[in-house]
């Protein structure tokens, strides 16, 4: 998510880094290029006016700290200008005192509500709370069987009706969350355009009848621009109470993300980084603000890898680390565990200068793929014991698998390098930069 924007933002910043002082000449200079990175970005130029202004008075009415170079300085002044732009702190959505808490999702067709409702009801029982998930999409061909699919995937029941209005099907569904013992009711309604007054008046209509203790606005994060304007004007009718952007895996130019708050004056509440249904994250504006210049988000990778990670073989492993005795059959095994975390591109968006090693979205899925067929190809012994595959060995493990000779080779030399790498990380040597070197290129 926003690679080209970090791309180019650093692009910029890095030539002030070097600089021996601040001026107003070269603030001038660096601020005209990151407007010029903003709106390429489909940034609100009001949005943008007002960000470059800020950072422009802050840098030349700032005393420079001597220990700090001057480049670094307005680096953090940027970063804290984007936390203020993104919404300064985490924001959760609203639980009653009283049960059920009512959620009402809406938004345009196609942004992705109803795999959003399943996301959220997954992420909410996760947290030890029953939610039901409400079919009002009474139009949208398969809708209700969309989430009812969902739903059984998680197991979280479905409440819909192929007859009622989806007015009804709303009100109907807070009574049989209360018989059912159901503390959270999350409505998905249809796809509306905000020019269709017939069915604007329909989601009003809901929201009245309802009472809602949250309104969540979900919206395609790749729309850009045109998702600004589509927020502000459902805001003027429903006043929403936080903003979801969805599809932030995909090549986002992450103008929406760094205009819609500052337009509609809503948090962005809950972002989609992927198509499974664990694959939805809460919207932390420091850790955004630290990905898009490319400084990584370790918060996030460590609570990602808590949560893929077993808990017993993290401790083994970390035993074998410490005596160098890391093989083969090990790195087999933490490579299913980072794929645990989600795709590998997201991964090393977290990790702190993996950006500067290439384009993270050129990393090749795939490329796992043949690295786990080359190692199941080797014997017991051989994975335990790399340094005994010879020349045969290595035809034999290449024709097992269906790659090269020169691939297999590529990947003993990788894993020959990474046993050192281990060994030094006991040495306590910077365990980011050794992680973005080992994952950060394309495997073969």
């Amino acid at each position: 998510m926003f690679d080209t924007l970090t791309q180019k933002l650093d692009s910029v910043l890095k030539r002030l880094r070097g600089e021996g002082r601040i001026s107003e000449a070269n603030i001038a200079e660096m601020l005209r290029e990151v407007r010029k990175v903003l709106l390429d970005a489909d940034v609100n130029y009001k949005v943008v006016k007002q960000f470059i202004d800020n950072v422009q008075q802050k840098s030349l009415g700032k005393e420079v700290v001597t220990s700090i170079a001057p480049g670094q300085l307005i680096v953090k002044i940027i970063y804290d200008e984007l936390v203020a732009l993104l919404g300064t702190a985490k924001a959760d959505i609203t639980i009653s005192q009283t049960p059920p808490s009512v959620i009402l999702i809406a938004g345009l067709q196609g942004s992705g509500k109803t795999t959003f409702a399943g996301k959220l009801a997954n992420l909410l029982k996760s947290k030890g709370r029953s939610p039901l998930l409400v079919a009002a999409d009474v139009y949208r061909p398969a809708a209700i069987d969309q989430l009812i699919a969902l739903g059984g995937q998680i197991e979280v029941p479905v409440f819909s009706s192929r007859t009622d209005t989806a007015i009804d099907i709303a009100k109907n569904s807070i009574d049989h969350a209360r018989k059912n013992a159901r503390d959270t009711v999350i409505i998905d309604t249809a796809g509306r355009l905000h020019v269709d007054e017939e069915m604007m008046r329909e989601v009003e209509s809901i929201k009245s009848s309802v009472q809602p203790h949250e309104i969540l606005f979900v919206v395609d994060a790749m729309t850009g621009q045109d998702a600004v304007n589509t927020a502000k004007a459902f805001h003027d009718r429903l006043n929403f109470d936080g903003v979801v952007l969805t599809k932030l895996d995909g090549d986002t130019r992450g103008g929406a993300a760094l205009s819609i708050r500052s337009i509609v004056e809503k948090p962005i509440k809950f972002v989609g980084t992927g198509e499974k249904l664990d694959a939805l994250e809460q919207f932390y504006p420091e850790r955004m603000a630290s990905r898009i210049l490319g400084m990584g988000d370790i918060v996030t990778l460590v609570e990602k890898a808590q949560q893929s990670f077993d808990k017993e073989k993290a401790q083994q492993l970390e035993q074998k680390i410490r005596k160098s005795q890391f093989t083969l059959e090990d790195f087999y095994s933490q490579l299913q565990e980072i794929k645990k975390m989600g795709p590998l591109s997201q991964v090393l968006s977290m990790i702190p200068g993996a950006n500067k090693l290439g384009n993270i979205n050129d990393v090749d899925e795939k490329d796992m793929i043949y690295v786990e067929a080359i190692i199941l190809s080797m014997t017991i012994e051989e994975r335990q014991h790399p340094a005994i595959i010879n020349g045969s060995r290595r035809k034999r493990i290449a024709m097992g698998s269906g790659r090269s000779v020169q691939e297999v080779n590529k990947l003993l030399k990788q894993f020959f390098e990474m046993q050192k790498m281990m060994k030094n990380f006991t040495k306590g040597k910077n365990v980011g930069r050794m992680m973005a070197q080992r994952f950060g290129g394309s495997a073969f």
